[in-house]
């Protein structure tokens, strides 16, 4: 009889009696959820402050800033909450600066920002004493996606990118049956790709040529465009994005800038901002997440690579390289948000109702619509659900589920059979056997016992040299 040997899991010794040695413990199987929530408490919250910080009102002279934020035990354990139908959560503070930038006085107090839900040890919530899992969710990730089509009435093949941001305008770069390339702002009307160079700097028509090493294709394209300027191209994108109002070169920049290069407004994310480096070869830090010039002359320069067939075929939206997961952190994180740019409205009301020395950071914040939006969350989300509880295994699978559904995800009439299916890049990250049959069919996964889901949120599985 063959020797057992004795593994130690956390707590308990298991004894393996098998022929073939396990070279990989089997890994906390909740992580998924711990450290996503232990993320949001620590740097997610951060994030969203610092985004949303300084709030100023409509002169500039007064200015709100968040800064640090603390969190303090429950007032009730698990137990209770469950026995008195309560939710188990755990009060935050913030510390909040108000600065009134004519006087350079200041005013700091410590804020409550409002009972946010505790996750449990078991990965769960206590919501009004039921117990609640949050399904993390597989979205397309943000980056750059290059595909083609054919025309059906030329026959001929048109190619297409796409910067896809995590929050913002897309921007969409196509070449058409006559080879001009042309752009989409904010899926609004088609225009030349040169109108856009223009836009950003690149005024001469030889500059753009010698941009493209003189590619047929811009050629075409230039002909096509009938601005001559810089000032020129940007009152053609006003027109085309705000049809009907009177365009200024200054409102014109203004739009243009908010549209893809204010942080506030657009945001690639750490791992768009990873995707596009990556595709396009570029060197640009991590911590950029609005577009810069340098992306979109990197995109056209690749389309028009593609175009000809020099570069490899277009990419698969099914592969698991393109898609990641956003687990409850992110979730949550995507709901304060929401709440706080409601809550930046008021505040900047209040500051200009109220009397200047009357008024305390206390008084100006609000904290009705971030509650509003948490509860909303984990009350009726889609990815927030009553957690299996048929037994043990049935929670624990339920925890690490992958959902494609729910916001910003898929919905289930619009889910073709493509999405559904079992892709190679499944192969050790996601189970290709446990999935609902019915209409949910191959949109509801579970993670792989040995997958992980990295910095980005895309999903690892260990590899065997």
């Amino acid at each position: 009889m063959r020797e057992a040997v004795s593994v130690t899991q956390g707590t308990r010794v298991r004894r393996n009696f098998a022929k073939i040695p396990e070279i990989l413990d089997v890994p906390n199987l909740i992580d998924i959820q711990k450290k996503s929530y232990e993320w949001f408490r620590t740097e997610g919250l951060r994030e969203v402050f610092d985004d949303i910080s300084p709030i100023e009102d409509f002169t500039g002279n007064m200015a709100v800033e968040f800064g640090e934020h603390k969190w303090q035990d429950p007032k009730y354990d698990v137990d209770e909450c469950k026995e008195k139908d309560m939710t188990y959560s755990s009060p935050l503070f913030v510390i909040v600066r108000f600065i009134n930038r004519e006087t350079g006085e200041i005013k700091e107090q410590e804020v409550f920002m409002g009972d946010f839900p505790l996750m449990t040890e078991k990965g769960t919530f206590i919501i009004n004493g039921t117990e609640r899992v949050v399904v993390s969710q597989l979205v397309r990730s943000p980056g750059v996606y290059f595909n083609k089509e054919l025309d059906k009435t030329s026959d001929k093949e048109l190619y297409f990118a796409k910067i896809i941001p995590s929050r913002g305008a897309w921007l969409e770069f196509e070449t058409d049956k006559r080879d001009v390339v042309g752009v989409r702002i904010d899926r609004k009307r088609k225009q030349p790709v040169t109108v856009l160079l223009r836009a950003m700097g690149y005024e001469d028509s030889e500059q753009i040529l010698s941009l493209f090493d003189g590619s047929p294709l811009i050629e075409a394209t230039l002909e096509r465009d009938h601005t001559s300027d810089r000032e020129e191209a940007l009152m053609d994108i006003y027109r085309k994005l705000r049809p009907g109002e009177p365009p200024t070169a200054d409102s014109a920049q203004t739009l243009l800038d908010n549209l893809f290069f204010n942080p506030k407004r657009y945001d690639l994310a750490k791992v768009g901002r990873y995707k596009l480096n990556k595709k396009l070869g570029l060197d640009i830090p991590l911590t950029v997440t609005t577009l810069t010039f340098e992306d979109i002359v990197e995109t056209v320069r690749y389309l028009l690579r593609v175009v000809p067939g020099e570069l490899e075929e277009v990419d698969d939206i099914d592969h698991f390289g393109n898609r990641r997961v956003r687990s409850v952190g992110e979730l949550i994180q995507n709901q304060v948000r929401i709440g706080l740019s409601r809550m930046e409205r008021v505040v900047k009301e209040r500051m200009t109702t109220q009397d200047v020395e009357a008024i305390t950071p206390q008084n100006l914040i609000n904290i009705r619509p971030v509650v509003a939006a948490i509860k909303e969350f984990f009350g009726s989300s889609q990815l927030s659900q009553f957690m299996d509880q048929t037994n043990p295994l049935a929670g624990l699978t339920h925890k690490r589920r992958l959902s494609a559904l729910g916001p910003g995800g898929l919905s289930r009439e619009r889910a073709g059979f493509e999405v559904r299916d079992v892709h190679p890049s499944h192969y050790g990250r996601m189970c290709p056997i446990e999935t609902p049959e019915g209409p949910n069919i191959g949109l509801i996964g579970s993670l792989a016992t040995y997958a992980r889901v990295n910095e980005f949120g895309l999903i690892e599985t260990p590899y065997r040299k």
